[in-house]
């Protein structure tokens, strides 16, 4: 055995990697879920279905090619208590883990290959400068990771700070996101493909404001996705 296997080994025996689902010690080859949490994960599988719950949720509010989301996001599920983690703990390798997982499952889709650009959703500037981070920034680099699809992380610019979107109805998330994004450098998004990345969709008002804000780019197209679809 190699002395820097033998180095990871103690590491890991000392300082053990545990599940963020069950809690178990993690195999050295599992990364933020072990085998069977992962198996767990309540996935969508809908990628290529035109008519799914993620289109539908948008669909006659903005013009996008293809819209779909990784896993189902319930009150006290799994894919909640990661996206918590993720959020508000700190803990990065969540949102790099998400995006190739994301990624991984794309990969085998019709129309990926299409896509230009991804572009993450900004962050206010406000809970970005509270959390360090912006956690859609991480899930895209995941994602890209995977896919080898390049990232523009500055195309969508935060013109303001919004007000919390979680007690709001549809009506107050749509007023509340209204203008509340520009676009950086148009010249780089004409004529491309462009696929935006939220963290959780609930009403898809966020997604629609970046999209209205693109969609005037000449000889765009826009597709959506996000980690986590709400009930």
């Amino acid at each position: 055995m190699k002395v820097k296997e033998i180095a990871v080994g103690l590491i890991h025996l000392l300082y053990p990697r545990l599940c963020e689902g069950c809690a178990k010690p993690l195999l050295t080859a599992e990364q933020v879920l072990c085998t069977g949490c992962n198996a767990h994960l309540p996935k969508t599988d809908y990628h290529d279905h035109h008519d799914n719950d993620t289109a539908l949720r948008l669909a006659g509010r903005i013009p996008f090619q293809h819209a779909t989301s990784f896993a189902y996001f319930t009150n006290d599920g799994l894919l909640q208590h990661l996206m918590h983690g993720l959020k508000y703990n700190s803990k990065k390798e969540i949102g790099l883990y998400l995006g190739r997982q994301f990624g991984i499952d794309l990969s085998g889709s019709t129309w990926i290959s299409g896509i230009d650009f991804i572009l993450p959703v900004p962050l206010s500037r406000k809970k970005e400068a509270k959390r360090g981070y912006n956690q859609s920034t991480l899930i895209v680099r995941g994602m890209s990771d995977t896919l080898n699809i390049p990232v523009l992380y500055d195309a969508l610019l935060r013109t303001r700070d919004t007000e919390s979107q979680t007690q709001k109805s549809r009506a107050e998330r749509i007023d509340n996101m209204k203008d509340a994004f520009t676009i950086h450098h148009p010249q780089l998004l004409a004529q491309k493909h462009v696929l935006i990345i939220d963290d959780v969709l609930t009403t898809g008002a966020t997604i629609e404001a970046c999209a209205l804000a693109l969609k005037d780019v000449p000889g765009i197209k826009i597709s959506v996705a996000s980690i986590g679809l709400a009930n």
